[in-house]
């Protein structure tokens, strides 16, 4: 079988070292790098070799980028109206580089194919234009930004193109890590370690998926059986309600004890919203990790698993809830059809579930105030820059 088709997206003329030395490790690897630079893709005569870029970048498997102090050469139209804009704005929180499309790079097009396309990208941003980006992100809003000269970049014009652009892929809705480079072997180990646990991790996916097929298959055949054996056996409407709304509301009450609420009276006399059942959780607000600052964003990998929704507390302690955003929208939803039940189904469906152990276990308790957690994250990544610039970490 042929190895990965890994396609190298990147400047050329200020990164050839790099792109000469990485084509040697894909191949040792066993894998066929892409590179425009050594004839590895299909110019196609009739269009422009830009439009064959993009074309070419659909045919990999993976996709590596490395982001230097160059913009790279500007698109012409041909090869812009291969990329679907409009789809790719659901696929980041932040589109502002794209907006004016004219001033985009092939380099640039070539990463918003693959993406549209679902290739995995392997983002590669060397350090000193990450150090910079920090610098843009925290002035940008301000008049000066335009007059500050950034040591990283090439040309002062297209600072801002190469730090949106950044910024689009750390806000990707997924496969949103980026890693920083300072010489050749930063990129080599993680590239290494990253293929190698992404090959494990599939192993053991389908190690797992035949035993968990045939675990399902069973449980569902058995509570098909129980639940018409159920169904057939109640008499009246209320008694049927009740036993579907066992079985639809149990996440929902089962995510509502995990929230520790002892008085569970507020589940089952009156109406009341969502906002409101949070606010007798003493939940003060709901925080996505998107919306924390780039420098916790861009290693919270390192500080354990990445929750997906903080729940903060009145008192300034959290939970963790390291399920999808969608699934938290899906218990306002839920919520929304359980207080449309009478009073006396909800008494009944929530006696009935509350003899069960709640078992979110995505949903983690942390005793520590929120602030304390994320200055604690931010030191620990304070150190890891400073024994990285040190030369003590070599992995970056």
């Amino acid at each position: 079988m042929a190895g990965l088709r890994v396609f190298v997206s990147s400047t050329c003329y200020d990164l050839s070292v790099i792109r000469s030395q990485l084509r040697i490790f894909i191949q040792n690897l066993g894998h066929e790098p892409l590179m425009s630079d050594y004839g590895d893709l299909l110019y196609d005569p009739r269009i422009h070799t830009h439009t064959s870029c993009v074309d070419e970048v659909a045919s990999a498997d993976v996709v590596v980028l490395i982001v230097g102090s160059r913009f790279g050469g500007k698109n012409v139209p041909e090869a812009l109206a291969k990329v679907d804009f409009e789809l790719l704005k659901k696929e980041s929180k932040s589109t502002e580089f794209f907006k004016k499309q004219e001033n985009l790079s092939v380099t640039q097009l070539e990463i918003l194919k693959a993406v549209e396309s679902g290739i995995p990208v392997f983002t590669f941003i060397d350090f000193s234009v990450w150090h910079d980006h920090a610098l843009y992100e925290k002035n940008k809003e301000k008049p000066i930004i335009n007059d500050i000269s950034f040591p990283s970049i090439e040309k002062p014009e297209t600072a801002s193109f190469i730090f949106e652009f950044i910024n689009f892929l750390r806000h990707r809705t997924r496969g949103n890590s980026v890693f920083q480079f300072t010489k050749l072997q930063d990129i080599e180990d993680t590239l290494r370690k990253q293929w190698s646990q992404l090959f494990q991790k599939l192993i053991q996916e389908q190690r797992n998926r035949s035993i968990e097929a045939k675990r399902l298959d069973n449980l569902t055949e058995q509570f098909e059986d129980l639940k018409t054996a159920i169904l057939t056996s109640i008499g009246t409407a209320n008694e049927r309600d009740v036993a579907r709304g066992v079985v639809r509301f149990r996440r929902l009450i089962d995510f509502v004890r995990s929230l520790g609420l002892k008085d569970l009276k507020f589940l089952i006399q009156g109406h009341h919203t969502w906002d409101e059942l949070l606010a007798f959780a003493e939940i003060d607000k709901v925080i996505d990790p998107a919306e924390l600052s780039e420098e916790f964003l861009l290693n919270s990998r390192n500080f354990g698993p990445r929750a997906r929704l903080f729940l903060v507390k009145n008192d300034g302690t959290f939970f963790e809830l390291r399920t999808p955003i969608e699934f938290f929208n899906s218990l306002s939803l839920e919520w929304i059809a359980f207080m449309e039940l009478s009073e006396d189904t909800r008494a009944i469906i929530v006696d009935a579930l509350s003899d069960m152990r709640p078992s979110m276990g995505p949903l983690r308790y942390v005793r520590e105030t929120f602030d304390h957690y994320i200055e604690k994250c931010m030191h620990q990544k304070l150190i890891k820059d400073l024994e990285y610039l040190s030369g003590d970490d070599e992995q970056a």
